[in-house]
């Protein structure tokens, strides 16, 4: 692989072969939010659906050129009715990571929670000139 591929491609392929869950999270019911990778010249976006949850449900983390994004939301529902009473549990969470180029400005990430949709913009330290579209041949 050309080194010019080589920070896209270790911060797409980790996400997807070496995930914290693999391939167990379908069989164990886990649920992981969707996302969405695209770039800019001036930054990588990265968008999660997590609808039900509130900012606060997150936690964000840079270590070693590695972003996790987490949550955790504990619920707790009673009712009482002729006399009984019924209390209900869910406990949901989840951790998605992605390994990041070395070309982008780890403290300028900023992230926002809208309408179940976490968006997360990653600045890159130097803008990338965008390269026209192309049709590249299949032998």
């Amino acid at each position: 692989m050309s080194d010019w591929l080589s920070p896209i491609s270790s911060f797409w392929d980790r996400d997807f072969f070496d995930s914290d869950l693999g391939l167990f999270s379908r069989r164990l019911g886990l649920s992981v939010p969707s996302a969405n990778i695209s770039e800019t010249p001036q930054a990588y976006l990265l968008e999660l659906a997590a609808p039900g949850l509130k900012r606060d449900d997150f936690k964000l983390e840079v270590e070693n050129h590695t972003l996790t994004i987490s949550s955790e939301k504990q619920e707790e529902k009673e009712e009482k009715k002729n006399g009984y009473s019924r209390k209900e549990y869910s406990f949901n969470s989840f951790s998605r990571s992605f390994t990041l180029p070395d070309s982008v400005k780890e403290s300028d990430i900023s992230a926002s929670y809208t309408d179940g949709i976490l968006k997360i913009t990653i600045p890159k330290t130097e803008e990338t000139p965008e390269q026209p579209a192309r049709a590249i041949p299949v032998s």
